[in-house]
């Protein structure tokens, strides 16, 4: 038990293992032990939950399923990430960190890309399985965009307003026709 063994409650260890993890340095897009975020245009206009995503190595390389059989590195499909989900690896139970995200870097590499049931959330649930994170199997595209919802950060305001720009201006214009046309 991790408690037992450093002599310090859970929260004191994870602030601990945070405090040692390499920094996010979003102007380099460096983003270590996370999974990135970024919008899809005209559909995160519409719903601004749903995007593009990606998992990171230790080292904050950025992999995402970009396509039929491409995993890209550093090079989101869609741009820059504007928000991340931090992730801490002492909570792997399995594979070690780069060696998960490289397997389903690999595995997805050979698949057909369908953006309703095998995409960017699947490499990265994928990834976060075969790692057992948090002690969990169960890693999917609907758990990944509510933890993404509830646990991420914007890399900066332009990011916030990247992602949340257009729906408003979308819902504004629905408003203003439903209001102006009779």
């Amino acid at each position: 038990d991790l408690e037992a063994r450093s002599g310090m409650s859970t929260s004191a260890v994870e602030m601990s293992v945070e405090r040692r993890l390499p920094d996010v340095d979003s102007d380099r897009q460096r983003f270590p032990f996370c999974v990135v975020w970024t919008p899809l245009p005209l559909i995160t206009w519409l719903f601004p939950v749903i995007g593009h995503m990606g998992i990171c190595t230790s080292a904050g390389v950025i992999r995402d399923f970009a396509g039929p059989y491409y995993v890209s590195e550093d090079d989101m499909a869609f741009g820059k990430p504007t928000k991340y989900w931090r992730l801490t690896p002492y909570k792997v139970r399995s594979a070690e960190w780069d060696d998960a995200v490289r397997l389903a870097s690999e595995e997805y590499s050979e698949r057909m890309h369908n953006l309703f049931c095998d995409n960017c959330h699947s490499h990265v649930a994928m990834a976060l399985n075969l790692m057992q994170y948090d002690g969990s199997t169960s890693w999917n595209m609907f758990k990944l965009a509510l933890f993404m919802l509830v646990y991420s950060r914007y890399v900066s305001f332009w990011a916030f307003l990247k992602t949340w720009l257009p729906f408003f201006l979308v819902v504004t214009l629905v408003v203003l026709l439903v209001v102006l046309v009779p």
